[in-house]
């Protein structure tokens, strides 16, 4: 009885993996036990930036808010608990593009906070 190879089976696996290695530098792009490695890892760091990705973002429209709040005399928790208050309802992703790009329709979200929180 002949041995078992691995055949077309084998080789669709690593050419699978290699397409996935393609643009790796150096021999993370031609070996197959080390593109293997890299793909596995790279998959890995794939799944958790997808959450991570939005820990960032966050970050990112908070410091701009807060930014811009100084700018209005106010800090991003004092803001935030304004708006709250006013019952102004956005997020802070329209919020931080507010402050980007439209920094008087800002202001006028700073100033209703403001009045609601001396009052």
């Amino acid at each position: 009885m002949p041995r078992v190879k691995g055949g077309t089976v084998s080789r669709q696996r690593r050419k699978k993996v290699l397409k996935l290695a393609k643009g790796y530098f150096g021999s993370k792009h031609t070996l197959y036990k080390v593109a293997n490695q890299q793909v596995m890892k790279s998959l890995m760091y794939a799944y958790r930036d997808r959450r991570q990705k939005k820990r960032d973002f966050r970050q990112l429209w908070i410091t701009r808010i807060n930014a811009a709040a100084r700018l209005n005399g106010l800090s991003y928790s004092r803001l935030m608990h304004g708006l709250k208050l006013a019952g102004i309802e956005v997020n802070r992703k329209m919020l931080s593009e507010l402050a980007v790009t439209d920094a008087k329709a800002f202001a006028q979200l700073a100033d209703a906070a403001k009045a609601k929180l001396n009052s």
